[in-house]
């Protein structure tokens, strides 16, 4: 299909087609080998070995469309690419250990499994001449797994938890460009596959390896050439008041540790599949600095409410712990924001100042959190912007959430 395309693309283009020439369009391959993130993880985690394969559809804006916004980022490559990876070499298995619990070793190795993977990809070049340049790209979408954890024969894949999985991406890449339109790309490319905690288990997938691309750029002459024609126009600076609501969703770790490990095999629940999920709501009030035409930087308070804190309480009390419980918790964060047009990557990270979930959390949990997450603002209403961010402890998911958000201008 992308093949086909390229050479409609190019045919319109060798015609002069001006709108044609804005898009693009690339083939890459990615062998790659899964990233072992702690030592839990080496304990089970066996093969390694990753091989992916792609494609790309691109689009860049051009010099003489006066878009401020490409010309404050270089003119970026804007892209929609699909991965589909081939993971039956990335293997677990459990062996005898006294921290699985009552958890019983299995005769046979479990499997991650091959994805696919949809996402939009934003390029932003470092350097650019006739003949080369380079960029960094980052990555947003979705995949599907056909394979999953499975108590009876997937047992150990602690990696994928769900067939519906939140991607991301990131890459530095060099490319020469050999001919008119066509150039060749490789680089250094990192990806992620997880549930976002909406399900168990949650391990995720981080992959790490080489990419190597065919591209067909029909724009790059003219994004490459030095001109300072098309200067962006003045931004005027301004500080607002940023309002967000927001309501998600989790799985409990909790839950998982107590079905793997404190069950009995004999039991219903003994390394199940199936786990409650529970509604999160929050709410943030930032006071934000939009100080150019692509970033808004600022501090906020946080405002957590889980409903999922009653039946931390009473597993605790199972087990004769006596600690302190709260649905509630609060928290104060840095926060930064990238814009382009309509499109906004928000990220935050601070301390809590008040947390009480339970034995587990001051286990497992840090003392700071983590947001990031895509938005989009609506035309023609007032600034009003929705999205989806998943809230981590230092990049272990905690819970996904959708969110709406109005920001308010104060001088």
């Amino acid at each position: 299909m992308i093949i086909g395309l390229v050479a409609c693309l190019l045919a319109h283009a060798e015609q002069g087609d001006t709108l044609t020439r804005h898009w693009g369009a690339s083939l890459n391959v990615n062998p790659g080998w899964a990233i072992v993130m702690d030592k839990y993880q080496k304990k089970w985690q066996k093969g390694t070995r990753n091989f992916s394969f792609g494609g790309e559809i691109s689009y860049s804006a051009l010099r003489s469309d006066s878009d401020v916004f490409a010309a404050s980022y270089g003119y970026p490559v804007l892209s929609l690419g699909m991965k589909y990876s081939l993971n039956h070499d990335i293997t677990m298995r459990r062996t005898p250990d006294p921290a699985w619990g009552k958890a019983q070793m299995v005769d046979y190795d479990s499997y991650m499994g091959n994805s696919f993977s949809l996402y939009g990809s934003f390029a932003r070049p470092l350097f650019r001449n006739r003949k080369w340049d380079a960029d960094y790209a980052l990555n947003i979408g979705v995949g599907f797994s056909p394979t999953k954890y499975n108590p009876t024969y997937n047992v150990d894949n602690e990696m994928i938890g769900a067939r519906w999985l939140i991607f991301f991406g990131a890459a530095l890449h060099g490319s020469y460009h050999f001919a008119k339109d066509w150039g060749l790309r490789a680089g250094l490319e990192y990806w992620h596959l997880s549930n976002g905690a909406l399900n168990r288990p949650n391990k995720g997938a981080n992959i790490l390896g080489p990419t190597l691309a065919l591209v067909y750029e029909p724009y790059y002459k003219d994004v490459s050439r030095r001109d300072t024609t098309h200067v962006p126009k003045t931004f005027k600076r301004y500080v607002y008041l940023n309002l967000t609501a927001g309501i998600g969703g989790k799985s409990l770790l909790e839950d998982w540790q107590k079905t793997q490990f404190e069950t009995a095999s004999d039991d219903p629940q003994y390394r199940t599949s199936t786990f409650p999920h529970y509604w999160a709501y929050s709410f943030q009030a930032d006071l934000m600095y939009r100080y150019h035409r692509k970033w808004a930087s600022g501090i906020g308070f946080d405002v957590f409410y889980g409903t999922y804190a009653s039946h931390v309480r009473k597993m605790d009390e199972d087990a004769g712990l006596n600690l302190p419980h709260s649905p509630w918790s609060l928290g104060i964060a840095f926060k930064h924001q990238v814009f382009y047009h309509r499109l906004s990557l928000a990220m935050s990270a601070g301390p809590y100042l008040y947390r009480r979930m339970g034995n587990n959390a001051n286990k497992t949990e840090k003392w700071f959190y983590e947001r990031i997450g895509l938005q989009y603002t609506i035309p023609h209403l007032g600034g009003l912007t929705i999205g989806g961010f998943v809230k981590a402890h230092l990049a272990k998911a905690d819970l996904t959430e959708f969110i709406i958000s109005y920001p308010i201008v104060l001088w």
